[in-house]
């Protein structure tokens, strides 16, 4: 039998009377008080490890009894209420309150409500779960890992950052890639001189050769004064060239002449400029095969394989997987201010056997969901189970289908699709749902022609 201690605070006798009723036979000890002055007095004597809480007491604002008492060290306090007010709502959650259940009230809901505090209170204590050393500060751009995939990176990166070869990353969607290529500018002697960024896959035409090489004044509509590109920018810095398979053939051509010249004209220009800016590409593709197919031109392929390395999907390196967690709970600590200490050891095992088709970028993903959704201390199984029990859904709805390259389209539009009408057409959470960022979202839209319903959010 259940010997925790629950402390009903409320002004309704009948609700009180049938409350205790309903847990004392679930196994509670149950403690009543129907004033805000008598209920800080039994949270003392009583100790209780749930309070429930009305928000409206005869002697007390009721947010003003969750902050005395959370200043005294309680937690695990359920506010209840009859007023559906959404202030009210929002201040007690800032407040700390662990959860809202309005009146009337669901007497399953709230048994499940309190059955998940007291097992976050348990995982606090136990144990039996991931602990994430408070102790430790999150460190930006670190790269994580201690598996022997992983081992082998660091040292390719240690190996490339003495020299300014020209590199090609191979990878998934999400494993990292651009890390990879600013841990190589970082520990080179020209850390000091600029990173610059680029992904090929939403930028098209003219634009990209702008973004990439400059324009002067007048070289196309809209080109209103002179722009300094990418490369000119950069001077001995490193430009990086996420997915760069997507360049236009015809600017390929270009990009080549840079890399065997050191060289370059703005887009309407005539002089030539010198730069010294290393290349990184990266690609989730097969160039070789992009090359054979007469998409990708042979030349600048070996020019850019000057060096390569190919990083590790997160399904083939879960050894990782709980170093990876700490590290981004630490991350999600520091940006939300959230305090979370613990993962459920059931929750740990069930994210090390998914196959994380999204690799560490749905890992980060599904965390932050989570979090945001956690009141205290622990991340619980059910939250994630429950977040990878979708995600599971849409993967094994594409199995089994033909992979040709129109299925795959036809497969990856209906998915964007599914995922906006779920979102109600809202980019941001779209783009948190399908793990991609949202000029790459903007690019599959205009790519598949996805328009209707859009709203510019």
């Amino acid at each position: 039998m259940k010997s925790k201690r629950i402390l009903l605070i409320d002004d309704e006798r009948p609700l009180l009377e049938t409350l205790e009723m309903f847990l004392t036979e679930k196994g509670y000890a149950v403690g009543c008080a129907m004033s805000a002055a008598e209920g800080l007095q039994q949270s003392v004597v009583f100790e209780p490890h749930v309070i429930i809480l009305d928000i409206r007491l005869p002697d007390m604002n009721g947010l003003d009894v969750l902050q005395k008492l959370i200043r005294d060290g309680r937690k695990n306090i359920i506010i209840i209420t009859a007023f559906h007010d959404m202030e009210i709502t929002i201040k007690a959650m800032k407040l700390g309150a662990f959860d809202y259940i309005p009146k009337p009230i669901d007497v399953e809901e709230l048994d499940r409500v309190i059955d998940r505090a007291l097992k976050s209170s348990s995982m606090t204590r136990t144990t039996e779960a991931l602990n994430i050393d408070p102790s430790l500060s999150y460190e930006d751009g670190k790269i994580i890992g201690k598996s022997r995939e992983m081992k082998e990176i660091f040292k390719a990166i240690g190996v490339l950052s003495e020299n300014r070869v020209t590199v090609l990353i191979y990878g998934e969607t999400g494993t990292g890639k651009e890390l990879i290529a600013r841990a190589i500018h970082h520990n080179s002697p020209y850390r000091d001189h600029p990173f610059r960024a680029i992904d090929c896959s939403t930028i098209v035409g003219t634009l990209l050769e702008s973004e990439l090489f400059g324009h002067e004044k007048g070289a196309f509509t809209g080109a209103a004064g002179l722009k300094k590109g990418k490369f000119e920018l950069a001077g001995q810095g490193t430009i990086f060239l996420d997915e760069v398979e997507d360049i236009p053939f015809e600017l390929q051509s270009k990009l080549l002449r840079f890399l065997q010249q050191k060289e370059f004209e703005r887009l309407g220009g005539e002089k030539k400029i010198q730069s010294n800016a290393r290349v990184i590409a990266a690609t989730n593709k097969d160039l070789a095969d992009m090359v054979r197919n007469g998409s990708f031109r042979e030349d600048l392929y070996y020019r850019l394989k000057v060096s390569s390395m190919k990083v590790p999907p997160l399904r083939e390196r879960k050894s990782d997987i709980p170093l990876l967690i700490e590290h981004i709970l630490r991350k999600i600590n520091h940006e939300l201010g959230k305090s979370i200490r613990k993962v459920e050891r059931k929750a740990l095992r069930r994210m090390i056997e998914y196959d994380w088709p999204g690799n560490v970028r749905e890992l980060e993903n599904i965390l932050v969901h989570t979090a945001i959704h956690t009141q205290g201390e622990v991340i619980l199984d059910e939250f994630i189970a429950a977040v990878l029990e979708v995600k599971s859904t849409v993967h094994e709805n594409t199995r089994g289908v033909p992979q040709g390259e129109q299925d795959l389209k036809s497969i990856e539009k209906e998915w964007i699709v599914t995922a906006l009408n779920q979102n109600h057409w809202h980019l941001g959470k779209t783009c948190e749902a399908l793990g991609i960022s949202r000029p790459t979202l903007r690019h599959k839209l205009k790519a598949y022609e996805i328009s209707n319903g859009l709203k510019a959010v």
